[in-house]
């Protein structure tokens, strides 16, 4: 997978995971599994690359490229309707050759990061109201945990229900635990960015409900920037900014949403976080999935950028949001036929 963690783990009776995130089930489509958000490649499959006359290339499993794509009107309504020939992909300014395209209501795996530290106290029961209006206004088959964080980090579902669709548990959920306490906003996120692993639905994504500030972690933001832009989960980011708090860094909560395509909110006091929440699952969605493989196949550990353009008539000036890149995977290139004398 290029945007995410290499870690594999193989359990007893159900197929391994590839890259750690994407599972192989045998009786879904080729196409349903390539438009999934965490399905950027699957192993002993090859990914088709239409139209073009030169060898054909034995992809490994990381060569897919999947994108969540939104698309905004100047009045933030998102535009359905929309088909593959509107949509040009450019990844270092290069364009590429689309290979799958699906506007569908896929289910996904969400994490709830909840800052629970003293400052975010008096929030606490918006918050829990909002998660509500999250779950309520999404997919059904949708499955969401809780992580919450002070100067320790916990997740807020019972032990034994590592993912729920249950309102009124994940609302328990967001109020466990108490609001005292520094802040591990690095090292909450991180857990979250690992714990969408073991999820179900190959669409991921975190919810951040924080200030921003964070003055206990071990990890550092950069470590952890680099960790979003090697994972498939889109971020968002709702930053609830005091005045009278010091402590306070909403700069990090819009690099962490730009960097995977999701979107940084200021919210002006914590009564607007339900009606947020509810945008987020719209915005969820109502993604459209494009797939590319990409036409520079060295594994060369680099970052590309990733530029998505639409070009719709009669829909007026558009609004398009993805994820800005992602690093492409280390280790052999893979190899054409005409390379190995096929």
């Amino acid at each position: 997978m290029i945007l995410g963690r290499e870690r594999t783990r193989t359990r007893v009776g159900r197929a391994p995971t590839v890259s750690g995130f994407s599972r192989f089930r045998p009786s879904t489509s080729l196409l349903l599994i390539s438009t999934l958000a965490g399905a950027y490649g699957l192993a002993g499959l090859r990914a088709p690359r239409p139209n073009n006359p030169g060898p054909q290339v034995l992809w490994s499993e990381a060569d897919l490229v999947v994108l969540p794509v939104s698309v905004t009107d100047h009045k933030n309504n998102f535009v359905a309707g929309l088909t593959q020939d509107d949509f040009q992909v450019f990844e270092n300014s290069q364009p590429q050759t689309i290979s799958h395209f699906d506007h569908t209501d896929l289910p996904v795996t969400v994490g709830l990061v909840v800052d629970s530290s003293g400052s975010m106290g008096p929030n606490r029961a918006e918050v829990a109201e909002a998660a509500k209006d999250f779950l309520t206004s999404s997919n059904p088959r949708d499955e969401v945990f809780v992580v919450n964080f002070n100067e320790r980090v916990s997740f807020g579902l019972p032990p034994l229900v590592p993912f729920t669709s249950d309102v009124a548990q994940l609302q328990e959920g967001v109020l466990s635990g108490p609001s005292a306490g520094m802040t591990a906003l690095y090292d909450a996120t991180d857990l979250a960015l690992n714990h969408l692993t073991m999820g179900n639905n190959d669409k991921k994504a975190l919810i951040i409900i924080s200030d921003g500030g964070d003055n206990a972690s071990h990890e550092k933001f950069q470590q952890l920037l680099a960790s979003a832009q090697h994972n498939s989960a889109i971020i968002y980011t709702i930053g609830i900014v005091s005045e009278i708090e010091t402590d306070v860094n909403p700069a990090v909560l819009k690099s962490l949403a730009a960097a995977t395509g999701g979107k940084a909110f200021s919210p002006k006091s914590a009564s607007d976080l339900p009606a947020i929440c509810q945008q987020i699952a719209a915005d969820l969605r109502e993604q459209y999935m494009i797939a590319y493989v990409p036409s520079d196949m060295n594994h060369d550990g680099t970052y590309r950028k990733i530029r998505v353009a639409v070009h719709a008539p009669g829909h007026g000036g558009l609004v398009v949001r993805t994820r800005e890149g992602y690093f492409a995977p280390s280790g052999a290139t893979p190899v054409s036929n005409a390379q190995q004398g096929g």
